[in-house]
C-alpha cells in the first residue's frame, strides 16, 4: 500500500503541484488556510485527499446519511490511496506517514463527508495500535488487511456503566489454558456488527487502570454478539451498536501487549484519535465556512447581499479566525505527538478541546447564516452540524479534556 500511495503521488506530481499552489496563492488565507505552511509532499496529500472527497464523498454524503449506508466500497477505494493505515509502519503494510500528514488528510476528506472520515480515523487508530504494540505474528496477520480495509476495525473501551470513567470498566477476561474467556459489554462502538476486528479492553487484574488488558477479537469469535443499530443524531453512515461478550473465547495469543498494560495502550491510541477527530472537525468547519460565504454572497435581503452587512462580515471573520487557530492547534499537537513530547497527551487534549468546540460553533454559525434554508436537509450545512456535534463527546468529552489539561498543569506545579 505504500507502493500504491507513492504511485498515486507520482501521478499527481506528473501534473505538478502548480494547480494547488496557484489556487492556494489566489484564495484568501482567511477563507481557506489549509495549504499554508505545508511542504510540497503535504500539498500533494492535501490535493489528493480533496479530490477524493470531491469525487467520492461529497456527492454521496446526504444519501448515506438519509439511508444510513455504511460505504464500505468507498472506504476501500480510500485504502487504495494508502488511507487505511496512514501512520502505521511501511514494513508491516502501512503507509508510514506522520500524524500531521494524517491530520491534513482527515481534514480534507471530512470536507466531503465527516462521518465516513471519522470512521476511517478510528480504523486507523486500531491499525496503529496493532502495529505499535502487537507481536510480529499479530502485525503480519492484521496490519496489511487493515491497511487495505479488507478487514475493518473497531475500538472498544466504553461500556454502558463506564464512559468518561473508563478505568472502572467491568468487562472481564479470564485465562483458561491457552485461551481467554471474555464476559461483558461495550457501548457506542463505531462500526460494530459490520466490522471484522475488535480491540477490546477487559479486566484481567485488580480494579483501576493497572488491571486492564487489550485483546484482538475477530467478529466470528464464539460468544461475540451485537445489539440493535442505534438511531443517532449524526454519524448515520456508520453503524453504532453494543458489543456483547458471553463466554467469548479467543486464543491467549490474541492479547495485544502484555497483561494489565491495556489501559495505557488504549490511552496512547486515544491521543492520536483525538487529533484525528479534531481534524474531522476542521474539515466540517472549512466546508461550513465555504457554504456560509457562498450563501451570504448570493442571498439578497433588504436590497443587497447578506454579505454586504457588517454584522455578517464580522461573523465570517470570527468563523475564519477560529478555524485557522484550531488548525494550528491541532497540527502543533500532531507534530509533538510524533516527536514523543512528554506533554503530548495534554497538547492533544488542548487541540481536541479547542478545535471541536470552536469548529462546532463555526458549523452552527454557518447554519444560522443560512436562515431557514440551513434547517433543510437539502442543504449540507445541517449535516455538518449534526455530524460534528459528537466530536465534543467521543474520544473523551470536552470536560475530560479539561481534566487532562488541568492535571498536567497542576501536576507539574506540584512536582517543582
Amino acid at each position: 500500500f505504500a507502493l500504491a500511495f507513492l504511485m498515486a503521488l507520482c501521478a499527481l506530481r506528473s501534473l505538478g503541484p502548480r494547480r494547488l499552489l496557484s489556487t492556494a496563492a489566489s484564495v484568501s488565507a482567511a477563507y481557506d488556510g489549509a495549504a499554508i505552511g505545508l511542504s510540497e509532499t503535504q500539498l500533494n496529500f492535501l490535493q489528493m485527499s480533496r479530490e477524493f472527497a470531491e469525487k467520492e464523498l461529497a456527492p454521496n454524503m446526504q444519501e448515506w446519511d438519509a439511508k444510513e449506508t455504511f460505504p464500505v466500497d468507498t472506504l476501500r477505494k480510500a485504502a487504495e490511496l494508502g488511507f487505511g493505515a496512514i501512520y502505521a509502519r511501511e514494513e508491516h503494510g502501512g503507509t508510514g506517514l506522520s500524524r500531521e500528514d494524517a491530520s491534513i488528510i482527515f481534514e480534507a476528506l471530512s470536507e466531503g463527508c465527516v462521518a465516513t472520515t471519522a470512521y476511517l480515523s478510528i480504523h486507523n487508530m486500531c491499525a496503529w495500535m496493532i502495529d505499535t504494540f502487537g507481536t510480529e505474528e499479530q502485525r503480519k496477520k492484521f496490519v496489511a488487511p487493515l491497511a487495505s480495509m479488507e478487514l475493518l476495525g473497531s475500538y472498544c473501551l466504553t461500556e454502558p456503566g463506564s464512559g468518561s470513567d473508563s478505568s472502572s470498566l467491568r468487562t472481564r477476561a479470564e485465562k483458561k489454558g491457552d485461551t481467554y474467556v471474555l464476559n461483558g459489554s461495550k457501548a457506542f462502538i463505531s462500526g460494530a456488527g459490520s466490522t471484522d476486528v475488535y480491540l477490546i479492553m477487559a479486566r484481567t487484574g485488580a480494579a483501576g487502570p493497572k488491571g486492564i488488558s487489550c485483546f484482538i477479537v475477530p467478529r466470528d469469535a464464539p460468544g461475540l454478539s451485537f445489539g440493535k443499530k442505534e438511531s443517532k443524531l449524526g454519524w448515520n453512515c456508520q453503524p453504532t451498536r453494543i458489543v456483547t461478550m458471553e463466554d467469548c473465547t479467543i486464543p491467549a495469543s490474541n492479547m495485544l501487549g502484555n497483561e494489565n498494560t491495556g489501559f495505557g495502550i488504549a490511552m496512547q491510541g486515544l491521543n492520536g484519535g483525538r487529533i484525528n477527530i479534531a481534524s474531522c472537525s476542521l474539515g466540517a468547519a472549512q466546508a461550513s465556512l465555504r457554504a456560509a460565504v457562498e450563501h451570504t454572497s448570493v442571498r439578497n435581503q433588504f436590497g443587497k447581499p447578506l454579505a454586504a452587512n457588517q454584522a455578517i462580515q464580522f461573523k465570517l471573520a470570527e468563523m475564519a479566525s477560529g478555524l485557522n487557530a484550531s488548525r494550528q492547534s491541532v497540527r502543533f499537537a500532531a507534530r509533538q505527538l510524533d516527536l514523543k513530547h512528554p506533554g503530548s497527551a495534554a497538547l492533544c487534549a488542548m487541540g481536541k478541546l479547542f478545535a471541536t468546540d470552536t469548529c462546532f460553533n463555526i458549523c452552527n454559525d454557518a447554519l444560522q447564516l443560512h436562515g431557514g434554508y440551513g434547517y433543510l436537509k437539502d442543504y449540507k450545512v445541517q449535516q455538518y452540524v449534526r455530524d460534528a456535534r459528537v466530536h465534543q463527546i467521543l474520544e473523551g468529552t470536552s470536560e475530560v479534556m479539561k481534566m487532562i489539561i488541568s492535571r498536567d498543569i497542576l501536576g507539574k506545579l506540584a512536582g517543582r
